[in-house]
């Protein structure tokens, strides 16, 4: 049984959705609201969430995309519009029905996602070749009625951005696609410390409406993959159905080529299960809301909170500093910013201070180190981004070592059992596919970019195979 750090929080091995929800609300992210499926999130939760949404935007916006924002509401007989579309969200669409005692005309749905409003729009605003690419992103809140939710994970709501873009060709959409993609796969691993696999999805697993859906997979702790974002190039479809054309350069009607792409609050949920431990979450420096803590020791002794007041100011300049002057004991205090992963702990007593000295703790690896408080700055920028690196580091080799590689199916079966991602070839087809998934549970993840020739032959039915794919269990 795991060792118990911090009361009341389940041992990771033990039981690791107890120890998710454990988490998730001891460290104070959310809480449950009211409505079943649904979470509030908490100020560390949302500070967190902003820290993330802040980063993208930034990218967002130098990949040359506007931000635009959207009506909630989409009339039923708009949603029908494109038939693919609505049969793959159908099952998780919420309805309104009624304005106040009113019953409505037509029924109107609470957005699963914005490809028809931006369908609508973009049919009154491009004419000409001249008018694009139109590149536009919105942040929103989305709905979609799911039957088993987790905080973060799968809610009835969540947060989100969605980007959706128009081009002339085919070549153009194809190039956003992937630059999306890209963008995605940075931020996961260079802000969070998420190492993907990027890759392109199965026809079965593809977005409703898509020509085709890249994605960016990782793999939690517990060794069950996560979709953490997705990139779809639409093709002409969504176009067609509600007549996005323009005036090419040659004078002739053509219908626009268009993408979507969305990155959502489920990436939080991937963070606490790729890096948190036994003590609760840890978090990589670059979206911790504070990355240094400074805990006074003998507080109530001369000078040690003006010099802990004094070190918050100097270290304010290079990095996001809290300080707990609060009477609770420091032991306390250990265990309460080891919960919230705060990536380094200050601490500071009379004698550190009269030795121009202060102890430092990382939260990734508890290593406690005595330093001077001269170039403490420079100390502490580097420490933070050792930690960084190595979380990125550490979950590489986590991922690297639940990676296997089956050739039969009895391989398959024996090893999807021990978690982690299998690398196995398939035929390409549907039927191969489901069968593996009612059999083992598993499910493609993606067909990765850089392919290996891992067997001659399907890993389900023995014939040629096609493309060799990422499988694992998921959430």
């Amino acid at each position: 049984m795991a060792k118990q750090f911090v009361q009341n929080v389940t041992g990771m091995d033990e039981d690791f959705a107890q120890w998710y929800t454990d988490v998730v609300t001891k460290a104070e992210l959310i809480d449950y609201s009211s409505v079943r499926g649904s979470m509030i999130i908490r100020p560390y939760g949302y500070a967190i969430w902003e820290n993330i949404k802040d980063a993208l935007d930034g990218k967002i916006k130098e990949t040359g995309h506007e931000n635009v924002y959207m009506p909630l509401f989409i009339p039923e007989s708009l949603l029908q519009r494109e038939k693919d579309h609505i049969e793959g969200f159908a099952p998780e669409v919420a309805w309104v029905t009624h304005g106040g005692e009113e019953e409505l005309a037509e029924r109107l749905c609470v957005r699963p996602t914005s490809e028809v409003l931006f369908g609508e729009h973009y049919k009154n605003i491009i004419h000409s070749y001249r008018d694009l690419p139109k590149l536009y992103n919105q942040w929103a809140n989305v709905v979609r009625w799911e039957k088993t939710t987790r905080p973060f994970l799968r809610t009835l709501e969540f947060l989100w951005q969605e980007g959706h873009t128009c081009h002339e060709t085919d070549e153009d959409a194809l190039e956003e696609t992937i630059k999306m993609l890209d963008v995605y796969a940075d931020i996961c691993e260079n802000m969070l410390a998420i190492p993907v696999i990027k890759g392109q999805k199965t026809e079965k697993e593809k977005f409703a409406g898509a020509k085709f859906t890249y994605t960016i997979e990782s793999l939690m702790h517990d060794g069950k993959a996560l979709q953490s974002g997705t990139s779809h190039h639409l093709g002409d479809g969504f176009a067609k159905a509600f007549g996005i054309q323009f005036t090419d350069r040659d004078g002739k009607l053509q219908y626009v080529q268009q993408t979507s792409w969305g990155f959502t609050t489920r990436i939080i949920g991937a963070m606490i299960m790729v890096h948190g431990d036994d003590r609760g979450l840890v978090l990589p420096p670059k979206i911790a809301p504070t990355q240094v803590m400074i805990v006074p020791i003998a507080q109530h002794k001369e000078g040690v909170l003006d010099f802990a007041y004094d070190m918050k100011r100097r270290l304010s300049s290079v990095a996001r500093v809290g300080i707990d002057a609060s009477d609770k004991k420091p032991g306390w205090k250990f265990n309460e910013y080891e919960m919230k992963g705060i990536p380094l702990r200050l601490e500071a007593g009379p004698r550190d201070i009269e030795n121009g000295q202060v102890i430092l703790v990382r939260r990734d690896t508890g290593e406690k180190v005595t330093v001077s408080i001269e170039g403490i700055e420079e100390t502490i920028t580097a420490l933070l981004h050792d930690i960084q690196e190595n979380l990125l580091k550490k979950a590489t080799a986590h991922r690297e070592e639940k990676t296997s590689t089956a050739v039969t199916f009895d391989e398959f079966k024996s090893q999807i059992e021990k978690g982690g991602f299998i690398k196995a070839m398939w035929c390409g087809e549907e039927a191969c596919e489901n069968k593996i998934k009612e059999e083992t549970t598993a499910t493609s993840r993606c067909i990765p970019f850089e392919q290996e020739k891992v067997a001659d032959t399907c890993v389900c039915c023995g014939k040629e195979a096609r493309d060799m794919v990422y499988w694992a269990k998921a959430y």
